[in-house]
């Protein structure tokens, strides 16, 4: 039998190679285990639960089986099932597992990674993604048992629900959804072919917005791309904007977590410009106070917006993990990471791009003006931010070495500007005296070194991409 791994938020492999029937089946087991020692255990924060889970499922090839068939796995493990009848963003299963008061979540779904992947992704009682702590646990628990079969009594136990309607309500709640409703914005959404496809036309159906949704055919090879919103991959649907102007394209990745952008005309916004524009709203147009949130490869306009808006700032890991147990306490306000990853108070401790898009709609609906303008304000007030990636094939087995490289010898400056600080928690990135950065990190689950870097300017930006390259040749 194969080995499985577990990463961040749960298991990702290869069709055919690692994800087969038989191995999401040996997964499920070792969930429904895993799950039904917490429920009796009076130490868990699910001891005496109801056995109830929600399993969801994406676009990809087969994922509509690889869910069947966990499902199957957990009515034979005597789990009440909600299986989607469709499918479904991954937030609305992170709401419905919190909202029905389940014991967990599983999401098939390879979220962005290249159409060969998929995944099981887990979700906890809480509504969000599961922390390492519970993957490791539930990778412990695999094999101890033969996954269940399939019984006449396993159908009774799943019921097969569209749980979309929930949590498209929920986060209408969240936003003046009547400013929205009258404000006649051109939306276009650009689903990158993921689960997506459609969710802003049923969100604004009966407004007076006009939606025009790109990229929304069920291809399980993602048009060639991986639905990730980076502008690298808005092409195609750039390319359709110039031609049919909209106020703004609002961005999904392939299990709509994650929020992009474009301008109405197809210009790519970056994923930081995006974040940057969130908070702006939230504090300024709704007039929120409370705790900010970011991992620390994310823009440095964020510390310098909450700085000059006197508000809490806390600093942590790379992952969505480590942004969740902080939107859970008293006083959080937002959260944010570098890939697209937004979370908001009094909603689930999770990333939901759908949230997303509605409050970057509310921001237009108030201000009247272009995105584009709103931004260029924000660099006036708090200095240009140009930022970019690079992500760079490197061999596994070369990364520590590399990484211990770059911590004991940094380079002294960051173009004009000192060294101020190495900081080696995920990765290694260096931050010169003018808030310049650079930072060189390994990728979870490829063989891949992604290259981050914000400069005062897009040629600064680029020559410290080239910085970060040179580096890599260093081991």
């Amino acid at each position: 039998m194969s080995q499985i791994k577990f990463g961040t938020d749960g298991w990702r492999a290869v069709i055919a190679e690692d994800f087969t029937f038989a191995n999401v089946a040996r997964v499920a087991q070792a969930t429904a285990d895993f799950w039904k020692s917490e429920i009796s255990n009076p130490q868990s924060e699910i001891f005496g639960r109801e056995p109830k889970v929600i399993v969801g499922y994406d676009r990809r090839f087969f994922s509509d089986r690889f869910a069947q068939i966990t499902a199957e796995v957990f009515a034979g493990n005597n789990f009440q099932v909600i299986l989607t009848s469709t499918p479904t963003p991954a937030p609305c299963v992170s709401f419905a597992v919190k909202n029905l008061g389940a014991v967990g979540g599983v999401v098939i779904t390879a979220s962005h990674n290249p159409p060969i992947f998929n995944g099981f992704k887990l979700k906890s009682h809480f509504g969000g993604s599961s922390d390492a702590e519970t993957c490791k646990a539930v990778e412990r628990f695999l094999d101890r048992s033969q996954p269940q079969p399939k019984t006449k009594n396993s159908k009774l136990k799943i019921s097969v629900q569209d749980i979309r309607p929930a949590h498209f309500a929920a986060i209408k709640k969240l936003v003046d959804f009547k400013l929205i409703a009258k404000s006649k914005l051109r939306v276009a959404h650009d689903p990158l072919f993921g689960v997506g496809a459609g969710v802003f036309e049923t969100l604004l159906a009966k407004t007076n917005c006009t939606v025009t949704t790109l990229n929304s055919k069920h291809d399980v090879l993602f048009g060639g791309i991986c639905p990730e919103p980076l502008p690298k991959n808005y092409a195609l649907g750039g390319a359709q904007l110039k031609k049919n102007p909209h106020a703004i394209c609002l961005v999904t990745d392939g299990d709509s977590d994650r929020i992009g952008a474009m301008d109405g005309r197809g210009n790519p916004l970056t994923n930081q410009q995006v974040i940057a524009l969130l908070l702006h709203h939230l504090v300024r147009n709704r007039g929120g106070r409370g705790t900010v949130t970011k991992t620390f490869n994310t823009t440095a306009m964020v510390d310098k917006m909450c700085g000059a808006w006197n508000l809490p700032l806390t600093e942590v890991g790379i992952g969505f993990r480590f942004i969740a147990p902080e939107m859970m306490k008293p006083g959080a306000l937002f959260g944010a990471e570098e890939s697209g990853s937004v979370g908001f108070a009094n909603h689930i401790p999770e990333r939901d791009g759908l949230a997303a898009g509605l409050f970057l709609l509310e921001m237009l609906a108030m201000e009247k003006i272009s995105v584009n303008r709103i931004y260029a304000r924000l660099e006036k007030e708090f200095g240009p931010h140009r930022y970019g990636r690079y992500d760079a094939h490197y061999p596994l087995e070369k990364r520590a070495a590399l990484m211990e490289s770059l911590k004991t010898n940094p380079p002294k400056k960051l173009l004009r500007s000192p060294l101020a600080k190495v900081d080696a928690r995920d990765g290694v990135k260096f931050v010169a005296g003018d808030s310049t950065w650079l930072m060189l990190r390994g990728s979870g689950t490829e063989p891949v070194l992604r290259i981050y870097a914000e400069g005062k300017s897009a040629a600064d930006m680029e020559k410290l991409l080239q910085l970060g390259r040179r580096l890599t040749q260093t081991v």
